[in-house]
């Protein structure tokens, strides 16, 4: 993946997200209409037979499967929905469409596809439930954990949808997701580490440290080391969190961005007395507050450091993170008397009418 950045840049990512979002919406669709049609095209069917299948009955119809605690879940469903807006290789896909209508078409359009992405993934849940049968081998083995035997699933529990897609398709289907799963890797990291070169490259070496006096080749130069960088670190990242369920760290994902960007991003659109400074330290706030509780957390600090009991005790920060951002940024804003300061509030005026109605960024210059 790190030679695929390397070499290949935006076009390639580009290309890559989008042979990957036909295949995943396509084999996701057909997985769905298999299970579906195992249960006679009706929920109420799927339901039932998942309930009786499972050992938890119909425990597993109420809330709180994955978060228990209210706190926690109130605070995933913000991280999941603000964090959207936040990610940066979801904001970076801004700058290959040609102008803003096109921009917000293309939002549009991306939102409607990923709302029915999500109600696939309600279906192949309860159909992994009901396909994926602990006394059938070829999905779970039998373990000795303390003394007891126990079942776990092939592969462990992110495999599900894979084991799913033999169940009901055989080896044929089997090989397609198992493709479009590591085309989904591919783009996601692509897009990450290809966002976070340019940021390294372009907003910190050449706006910040060559004063943007940087030539491009430099530029590039640093843009590949940056992704090797990345490339190393994440490689390092997940191997201490290999065994850690990938849903779950997707929200703490979602968590930062929701904390770092999405504050920052909305009082720029919408707060006229918001500063560059106020901007940054809102930022940072909500980004190492972020890290520092899910460090502190139960994902990192019993999970992986393995200590006893966490010194934060929610898996979920963004519900503490997300306030803090808005409100450090608010502050530093008002108290900051700069002559910077007062050219962000006179500009905004411009922007704002840009932002809510696209005149004034029609070409792909403006943006």
């Amino acid at each position: 993946m790190v030679v695929y950045v390397l070499f290949g840049g935006m076009l390639a990512t580009t290309w890559v997200q989008m042979i990957k979002a036909v295949l995943l919406l396509g084999g996701a669709t057909f997985i769905s209409i298999m299970v579906l049609k195992h249960s006679g095209f009706s929920l109420e069917s799927l339901f039932g037979k998942a309930v009786a299948v499972h050992d938890g009955g119909q425990s597993i119809m109420a809330p709180g499967g994955l978060v228990a605690n209210p706190i926690d879940a109130l605070s995933l469903g913000l991280a999941l929905m603000f964090g959207t807006a936040g990610l940066p290789h979801i904001l970076m896909r801004f700058f290959t469409v040609p102008d803003a209508r096109e921009a917000r078409k293309s939002v549009v359009v991306a939102t409607g596809l990923i709302g029915y992405f999500y109600l696939l993934t309600v279906i192949i849940g309860f159909g992994a439930i009901i396909f994926l049968t602990k006394d059938n081998p070829q999905f779970f083995s039998q373990v000795v954990k303390e003394g007891k035997t126990v079942y776990e699933m092939i592969g462990g529990n992110n495999m599900a949808a894979i084991h799913l897609s033999s169940a009901v398709g055989g080896n044929f289907l089997l090989g397609f997701i198992s493709a479009v799963a590591f085309a989904t890797i591919l783009a996601v990291v692509a897009g990450l580490t290809l966002s976070g070169a340019s940021a390294v490259s372009h907003d910190i070496y050449s706006s910040i440290l060559r004063k943007g006096k940087a030539r491009p080749r430099e530029e590039m130069r640093v843009s590949k080391a940056a992704t090797v960088a990345l490339g190393i670190m994440s490689i390092i990242l997940g191997l201490v969190f290999e065994n850690q369920n990938v849903a779950f760290m997707v929200g703490l994902v979602f968590a930062v961005a929701a904390s770092a960007n999405f504050p920052i991003l909305m009082l720029s659109m919408f707060w006229k007395d918001l500063t560059t400074r106020g901007a940054v330290i809102g930022g940072f706030a909500g980004l190492f507050g972020s890290l520092l509780l899910i460090i502190l957390g139960p994902t990192v600090w019993v999970s992986v450091l393995h200590q006893e009991s966490p010194i934060f005790p929610y898996g979920n920060p963004a519900l503490f993170t997300i306030p803090l951002a808005f409100i450090t940024a608010y502050v530093v804003s008002v108290t900051d008397k700069s002559a910077r300061a007062q050219q962000d509030k006179a500009g905004f005026p411009a922007q704002y009418v840009r932002s809510m109605t696209g005149i004034g960024a029609a070409g792909a210059s403006d943006h």
